[in-house]
C-alpha cells in the first residue's frame, strides 16, 4: 500500500512539473513558462547595429534598450536608459541624463562611456571597432552627430552638425540600441554570435537554422519579466508554421498564408491580432543600369502589373493596394501621385517609345521568404506573367534571404541586379524613415538602402532640408512635393501595404503588436 501511495504521489509531482512549463516542447522551468516562436527566416544579425530586417530585430531586440524608446503600441518617445533629455535653444545640443545603477548582461556598467562607444564604433572610420561590421543605418541614424561628449558617467551630451528633426525618434530604433563596449571589444566581428545588452531578456545561444535562444534577465532595471525563455525558430515555408502550431511545437507565428487566415481567426485555441503597418512591399529597379535608365522603361513596367490582382487574389486581405511608397499611416502621405493602374497598353507603348519592345531578357531576383516580404514567389510568378504580356521576359532567381540581402545590397560598382523585390517596414514613424533612406541619393547602399541607385538631384534637396526642420507643415509640405516627384520617377514599383498579422496562443496575455513590427515579451504571461 505504502509503495503504491508513493508511486501516485511521485506520479502527481512530476504530472505539476510538466504541466505547469506552459510554452512549446522546448519549454523551461515550471515557474517561468517558455514561448516558442516562428519567424519567417534566419536572422542575419544579432547585433542592432548591423539589423535591417524583421527577424533580426523580432529575435534580438528584446536583449537591448535605448536611450529613448516607443511607447507600447504607438511611435510616440518615452524614456529608456535616459530618464530625461533637454535640447538646446539652438536644436544642436541633446544632453541625455542616464538611468543610474543599469548594468549590460556581462556585468559590466552601463553609462556615458558605453553610449559614446557606441555611437562612435558606427560613424567613426579611425575607431578600432569600426570596421568589424557593416553598419547601414550609420548614417542615417547619426548622420548628423559632430560629437558625443561624456559630461560625466550619467550625462551625455550629442553636438549635431545641423538641426535634424528626427534625431530623437531615430534614438529608438534598433541601430540606436546600447550594446556592452566591453563584448565588442572581447568578439570583435563576432559580436553578432554574442550579444550583450540591457534589456528585459539575455542571450543563450544560436544554432543556426535551429534557432535563437534567450532567457529572462532576473536583474532587468525595470523589473524581471515573467517568460524563462522564448526560442525563436527560423521556419521559411508559411504553411509548415501553421502546421507547427496546430501540432503544438510553436505557441506564436508570423507570416500568415492568406488561405489560412479565417480558418486561424476561428480557431478557438488561437488568438489573431492584427495592425496596419508601417510597411511597403515594392519591385525596384536598377537605375543605374540599362533598361531601367531609361524612366520610360521603368513607367512601362508600373504599368504592366496588375498589383490590384495581386492584392485581392494573392494576399486577400492581410495587405492594401498601395499607390505611394509612403504608408498612408504615415504623417504627410499623399495619394496625389502619378497613377499606375494597370495598363498594358500604355506600357507597350511606352516601351516602344524607348526602344526596348522587342527581345527584353532580365534576371528577377527573389528571396524564398523573408523580412515584411509576403508571398515573395507567388507573387513573382504573377508579375513574371504580366511582364511576359507586355515583351518583357524574366528569369526569376530564388535565394535564401540572408544570401539575398547580401546580393541585392552591394554597392553600385560591384551591383548586377537589375531587378528584385524588396519590403521596407518604418522605424521610427516620421516619414524620413521611408522618403530619405529609400529614396535620397546619399542613401545608395552601403550608405543606406536606396538599392534602386534613384537620384534625383530636386528631390535629394528636399528630403536634405525637410529632415533640418521642425515645422511639421512646412515638413509635411515639402515630403508631398518629393512623393510626387519621386513616383513619376517610378524608380520603384509599390504594390502593397502589408497589414500586420500574429497568431498565438489563446493562454498567451499581454502581448501588443507595435507599429515597428518589433516583438516585446517583457510583460507577456502565459496561463
Amino acid at each position: 500500500m505504502k509503495k503504491w501511495t508513493c508511486i501516485i504521489l511521485l506520479l502527481a509531482f512530476v504530472t505539476m512539473v510538466v504541466t505547469g512549463c506552459g510554452g512549446g516542447k522546448q519549454a523551461g522551468k515550471s515557474e517561468y513558462p517558455s514561448i516558442v516562436v516562428g519567424l519567417q527566416a534566419e536572422p542575419t544579425t544579432l547585433d542592432p547595429a548591423q539589423m535591417s530586417d524583421y527577424n533580426s530585430t523580432r529575435a534580438g531586440m528584446e536583449m537591448f534598450n535605448n536611450l529613448v524608446e516607443f511607447k507600447d503600441g504607438s511611435t510616440e518617445l518615452q524614456p529608456g536608459l535616459a530618464k530625461s533629455w533637454e535640447v538646446s535653444p539652438d536644436g544642436l545640443e541633446y544632453t541625455f541624463h542616464l538611468v543610474e545603477g543599469v548594468k549590460f548582461h556581462d556585468g559590466t556598467p552601463f553609462n556615458a562611456d558605453a553610449v559614446k562607444f557606441n555611437v562612435e564604433r558606427q560613424i567613426d572610420p579611425n575607431n578600432p571597432y569600426h570596421n568589424m561590421g557593416t553598419f547601414g543605418y550609420a548614417e542615417f541614424t547619426f548622420g548628423m552627430v559632430k560629437e558625443v561628449k561624456v559630461v560625466d558617467q550619467n550625462t551625455v551630451k550629442f553636438i549635431l552638425k545641423e538641426r535634424f528633426a528626427p534625431f530623437l525618434a531615430n534614438l529608438a530604433i534598433p541601430a540606436a540600441a546600447m550594446v556592452s563596449p566591453a563584448a565588442i571589444k572581447k568578439y570583435g566581428k563576432d559580436i553578432s554570435q554574442h550579444p550583450v545588452g540591457t534589456g528585459p531578456f539575455k542571450f543563450v545561444k544560436w544554432e543556426p537554422g535551429v534557432n535563437v535562444v534567450v532567457e529572462r534577465n532576473p536583474e532587468y532595471w525595470r523589473g524581471a519579466p515573467k517568460i524563462g525563455k522564448i526560442y525563436y525558430r527560423p521556419i521559411t515555408d508559411d504553411a509548415a508554421r501553421v502546421t507547427e502550431l496546430a501540432a503544438g511545437k510553436i505557441d506564436f507565428m508570423v507570416g500568415v498564408l492568406p488561405d489560412d487566415l479565417k480558418r486561424l481567426e476561428n480557431d478557438p485555441k488561437l488568438q489573431v491580432q492584427k495592425q496596419a503597418g508601417m510597411h511597403t512591399w515594392y519591385l525596384v529597379m536598377n537605375c543605374s543600369k540599362p533598361p531601367f535608365n531609361d524612366v520610360r522603361v521603368r513607367q512601362a513596367v508600373n504599368y504592366a502589373i496588375n498589383k490590384k490582382a495581386i492584392v485581392d487574389n494573392i494576399l486577400k486581405g492581410t495587405g492594401t493596394l498601395a499607390k505611394n511608397i509612403l504608408p498612408p499611416v504615415i504623417w504627410s502621405y499623399t495619394d496625389d501621385v502619378q497613377d499606375y493602374s494597370y495598363n498594358p497598353e500604355k506600357a507597350k507603348a511606352l516601351l516602344k517609345e524607348a526602344g526596348k519592345d522587342k527581345g527584353l531578357v532580365l534576371d528577377f531576383y527573389v528571396p524564398q521568404s523573408g523580412s515584411g516580404m509576403q508571398q515573395p514567389v507567388t507573387m513573382a510568378t504573377a508579375i513574371q506573367s504580366d511582364l511576359a504580356a507586355v515583351g518583357i521576359k524574366v528569369n526569376i532567381k530564388q535565394l535564401e534571404w540572408g544570401t539575398y540581402l547580401d546580393k541585392v545590397m552591394q554597392p553600385v560598382e560591384k551591383n548586377d541586379v537589375v531587378l528584385h523585390e524588396m519590403s521596407w517596414i518604418g522605424d521610427n514613424g516620421d516619414p524620413d524613415n521611408f522618403l530619405y533612406i529609400l529614396c535620397s541619393g546619399d542613401q545608395w547602399p552601403k550608405n543606406g538602402y536606396n538599392e534602386a541607385f534613384y537620384k534625383n538631384e530636386q528631390v535629394d534637396q528636399i528630403l536634405r532640408k525637410a529632415r533640418t526642420l521642425t515645422d511639421r507643415a512646412e515638413r509635411t509640405r515639402l515630403y508631398q512635393q518629393a512623393q510626387k516627384l519621386i513616383m513619376a520617377d517610378s524608380p520603384v514599383v509599390v504594390v502593397d501595404h502589408e497589414t500586420q498579422i500574429v497568431v498565438m496562443k489563446k493562454n498567451i496575455k499581454g502581448f501588443k503588436l507595435h507599429p515597428t513590427g518589433v516583438f516585446r515579451f517583457d510583460k507577456v504571461t502565459v496561463e
